[in-house]
């Protein structure tokens, strides 16, 4: 098994944690002592990314003949190094990707060696693989969440067409509820390797009907993680191939489509209001009537991007006040429109408007962006902005 690995630490003192034993103990005369490498596992990963290459073929070797003689406390030994938050991050990561390689190979005789060899292992032991895995999505350290992600992907893609973890979708949708953006981002991630891995056909329709409503979730401008909306972005890109049945239906077709162009048209006009604030002028009249008839008719995320819009206006001309201060003339490198004291007769009831949609317990989620807060954010802004 090659064990190479690019990253290149220097030995440290040994540090041993005591793994549980699948099958107990080698015997007394076997001159690999199996007992101690789980023991001394989080050494013997430091030590095979040594720059002495004496101690890292020794550590490689060592790795190798314990995934040789006793595969489960192999494994068991390595997820449970991937999930535990105190171990060193270089000895964790090459945990996960040992763990990846175990499971999957590019020759197909031998990925399905693997797949058979996997499959052939107790149930406890799996159980307990995957549940160290689960847990890392949670960890706080980005590199063996994402190195998790990629293994569950891998024991999915082996498992699911078997009928078997059923409730791995479930409990990976239930994480995006969660208010920690590092967990759903993670979670994301899983899915859209996930949908790399398996066959459309695997995966039943409902469940499939949730994936996508939560990649559609994840890339919402309330959704305030850039790294949760790229991590949504790139699982919608995989979970395509599982929408076959939603793009069969017009409804269904026209709603996904419609939503992506209009959200991704108020976008693009958010950065225009930025970079471009200066060319405004001239369209200010039907922006505002089409901002308007989007916060009130249309999608939440659609209309959310609509308030954003007049938020960015907001902090344009706040930053435009703020450096000139009492100097600003209309001579000045950075014209002052006043956008938004031109639009406040009819901005004002507007914004007004979309906090009448508050939700009776919404206030309770500290997590959620909706309407009334997103319009609530905008008119403290225009509040700001006229005293400025």
């Amino acid at each position: 098994m090659a064990l190479g690995f690019p990253t290149r630490v220097a030995p440290r003192p040994p540090n041993s944690v005591a793994l549980r034993s699948a099958s107990g103990a080698s015997s007394a005369t076997d001159p690999f002592d199996l007992l101690s490498v789980a023991m001394e596992v989080t050494q013997i990963l430091l030590n095979a990314q040594s720059v002495d290459g004496t101690v890292r073929k020794h550590a490689e070797e060592s790795l190798k003949q314990f995934q040789e003689q006793n595969f489960p406390t192999f494994l068991l030994s390595l997820s449970s190094e991937l999930a535990n938050n105190d171990k060193p991050v270089d000895s964790r990561k090459l945990a996960g990707l040992i763990l990846k390689n175990a499971l999957d190979a590019k020759e197909q005789h031998r990925k399905n060696e693997l797949v058979q060899r996997w499959l052939s292992l107790d149930v406890a032991v799996k159980a307990q693989v995957k549940a160290c895995l689960l847990q890392t999505l949670s960890s706080p350290v980005p590199d063996a969440r994402s190195t998790a992600s990629q293994v569950i992907a891998k024991i999915a893609g082996i498992e699911l067409p078997q009928k078997q973890w059923p409730e791995l979708i479930g409990s990976l949708l239930s994480n995006i509820h969660q208010l920690q953006p590092h967990v759903k981002q993670a979670t994301l991630e899983t899915l859209g390797y996930i949908c790399e891995e398996v066959s459309p056909q695997v995966v039943d329709q409902d469940q499939v009907n949730k994936i996508l409503t939560a990649v559609v979730q994840g890339m919402n401008a309330s959704e305030g993680s850039t790294d949760v909306r790229l991590a949504a972005t790139r699982a919608l890109y995989n979970a395509l191939g599982f929408a076959q049945a939603n793009f069969s239906n017009d409804m269904e077709r026209d709603y996904i489509m419609q939503w992506f162009i209009r959200q991704s048209a108020f976008e693009c006009l958010v950065a225009i209001s930025s970079t471009y604030y200066d060319k405004l002028a001239s369209y200010m009249q039907d922006i505002f009537s089409i901002t308007a008839k989007a916060v009130r008719e249309d999608e939440e995320p659609v209309a959310l991007q609509a308030i954003e819009f007049w938020s960015s206006i907001c902090d344009e001309e706040i930053d435009i006040l703020d450096e000139y201060g009492g100097d600003f003339t209309a001579d000045s490198d950075i014209p002052c429109y006043y956008f938004i004291k031109q639009a406040l007769p009819a901005l004002i009831p507007m914004l007004l408007e979309t906090l009448l949609k508050q939700e009776e317990d919404q206030d309770q989620d500290e997590g959620a962006w909706n309407l009334a807060m997103a319009g609530g954010t905008c008119l403290g802004l225009v509040a700001q902005l006229e005293m400025t």
